[in-house]
């Protein structure tokens, strides 16, 4: 394992290129950075990230929990190279910078996905903008869509961290109230019939006007919604740089 001693990053980032470069080059058999992390992605899957042990993946891959230690440092280190291999690969877009919108449309779709298959990665805390190759390709991806906008780098990089921030926070809404028993148009329901008993007109006049039209009944696509908005305001960025009108 290589070292970033004197570089001010994290050791997982040498590990996860590490990683990358093994997996061109093809696998090798025997216990592994690869093995370890694909095992503790699998029972957190299963089982949730606040249970998970090295001595838990020790276990499931049949070896001395002392043994995972060559390859991965520490818990924390194991979480971060849990969150870079459960990226994946990002969608092949196929002429998306001709179409930047529905380009970022499909990878914001795609982005969410990630998120619903993994829960537990909204658990760990994003300690920085993105160094590890699993990111850097979804970051890749998304700025390709935009080649062809007008827009400048930095407006680019700005456009991809605001797709990000989007998905990343309609996940960590919505995902602990999918995640229970109930459907999300009962949880809903269930949420408007507790506001209906405590929320009073003269005190929360707007919300009360919510509840009186049945909103809370109702099961729009909130991620659409929220989605288009934020696309109607890069499209405007982008008329605008291009000396079109952007309200048109």
């Amino acid at each position: 394992m290589t070292s970033n001693e004197g570089s001010g990053l994290p050791g997982s980032i040498d590990v996860l290129w590490e990683l990358r470069s093994r997996e061109q080059r093809g696998a090798r058999a025997g216990l592994s950075a690869a093995r370890i992390v694909t095992a503790a992605i699998e029972y957190a899957d299963q089982f949730g990230l606040g249970s998970l042990s090295m001595a838990r993946v020790a276990e499931r891959l049949d070896f001395a929990t002392m043994s995972l230690y060559r390859h991965v440092s520490s818990k924390d280190e194991l979480h971060s190279l849990m969150v870079d291999m459960a990226y994946g690969k990002p969608p092949l877009l196929e002429g998306s910078d001709k179409d930047w919108r529905g380009g970022l449309e499909l990878w914001a779709r795609a982005f969410l996905e990630i998120f619903r298959r993994h829960p537990w990665m909204l658990q760990v805390p994003v300690s920085g903008p993105p160094l590890e190759p699993g990111q850097m390709s979804w970051l890749e991806c998304g700025l390709r869509t935009l080649g062809r906008t007008g827009l400048s780098p930095n407006e680019k990089l700005s456009v991809m961290l605001l797709m990000v921030g989007y998905v990343r926070n309609n996940a960590q809404v919505s995902m602990p109230l999918t995640s229970q028993d109930q459907s999300e148009e009962e949880l809903m329901a269930n949420y408007g019939r507790a506001m209906d008993k405590f929320v009073d007109a003269e005190t929360f006049p707007a919300v009360r006007e919510l509840i009186e039209a049945g909103t809370f009944q109702e099961t729009d696509d909130d991620f659409t919604f929220g989605l288009e908005r934020v696309l109607d305001g890069i499209e405007v960025l982008i008329r605008k740089n291009t000396g079109q009108n952007p309200l048109a």
